[in-house]
């Protein structure tokens, strides 16, 4: 992975894996451990299924950039498709405490496009790629003088 898209996917976990934990420690006090462990399953779901998109948008982008746009809607209309689908399979479990659960789903969702959307915004990456074999010739304008 190189170096920009590392740094785009720890600007986005780090962020995203604290209010994981913020939201277990909460949990934890008001509802009790499963409330804790909803939060947790629901932080690293969130952090799975959102860094896989990542990897796999940016492997896009480098291999079909002509598709990125699009790819990217569908990208994260699946996603969060995915997330409401594990929040109905999970609305009845005993397992841990589904509202910590879903509250913490979504919260961390939020909290990832957000960071996300931060570290593209501050990333100096390049939209054009420039070709050091041309050197740096004049483009011709058409005009001759």
């Amino acid at each position: 992975m190189p170096s920009n898209d590392a740094r785009i996917l720890l600007q986005a976990a780090v962020p995203t894996a604290a209010a994981g934990a913020i939201a277990a420690v909460i949990s934890g006090v008001v509802v009790g451990g499963k409330g804790a462990v909803g939060a947790v399953v629901a932080a690293v779901i969130t952090i799975l299924f959102m860094g896989i998109g990542l990897y796999v948008l940016q492997r896009t982008a480098k291999s079909l950039p002509h598709l990125f746009q699009a790819m990217g809607l569908m990208l994260y209309a699946a996603q969060i498709l995915l997330l409401f689908i594990f929040m109905a399979a999970f609305k009845n479990t005993t397992l841990f405490h589904p509202r910590s659960f879903a509250f913490t789903l979504v919260g961390t969702t939020l909290v990832w496009i957000v960071f996300q959307t931060r570290a593209h915004m501050k990333a100096k990456i390049l939209y054009v790629e420039p070709d050091s074999s041309t050197g740096n010739k004049p483009e011709k304008s058409g005009h001759s003088s």
